[in-house]
């Protein structure tokens, strides 16, 4: 009977020292679930992007080399401390569809680079407006059936606009999938 209480104290011992270990390693994981992009800290018109948790606090451990897409070209970026530099610079303000191409699935995110004289800002781009906005334009346009020639028009302006800027029309659609599939 003494034997039975000994391994039964060993057993809750062992359990534990090991809960703390097991929820440590499940935290400090080495995978991308959220990332940000952020101008580089050398301001050599190249882009950072940082590995956050999804309140989009920096996650400093994660390092290795992890798949990229930015516009449909697949990268490898090597994190150091949770950032990564992008290869490319960027010349011009541009639309910048980033993916990450992990094992459990791509997660990507649209961005609107401004290039001006004091750097890069990235404005991240949310997918509800990619869905609202030419809703609303074509409701618009349908109210007030004198001014279709115009909306039309506009609309062409606008497509042309995303598709010279680098959001093509299965960008477009991809992006609005990225953001429906973060919604579950």
């Amino acid at each position: 009977m003494c034997k039975s209480i000994f391994h039964q104290f060993i057993l809750c011992i062992t359990i534990i020292f090991l809960i703390p270990t097991v929820s440590y390693a499940q935290k400090h994981k080495n995978e991308i679930d959220h990332f940000i992009v952020l101008e580089n800290l050398l301001k050599n018109n190249k882009l950072a992007i940082v590995a956050t948790d999804s309140l989009e606090n920096p996650l400093e451990h994660v390092n290795g080399t992890f798949e990229f897409s930015l516009n449909g070209f697949t990268y490898p970026l090597k994190f150091n401390d949770g950032v990564a530099i992008t290869p490319n610079k960027i010349e011009k303000s541009t639309l910048l569809v980033i993916k990450d191409l992990s094992e459990k699935g791509s997660k990507g995110q649209l961005y609107y680079i401004v290039k001006n004289d004091s750097g890069l800002n990235p404005i991240k781009i949310s997918w509800l407006f990619l869905l609202l906005a030419p809703l609303v334009f074509i409701l618009i346009v349908m109210m007030f059936r004198k001014s279709l020639l115009i909306g039309a028009i506009v609309l062409v302006l606008f497509l042309y606009f995303t598709n010279k800027q680098g959001l093509g029309l299965g960008a477009f659609f991809e992006t609005l999938m990225h953001g429906i599939k973060n919604l579950f």
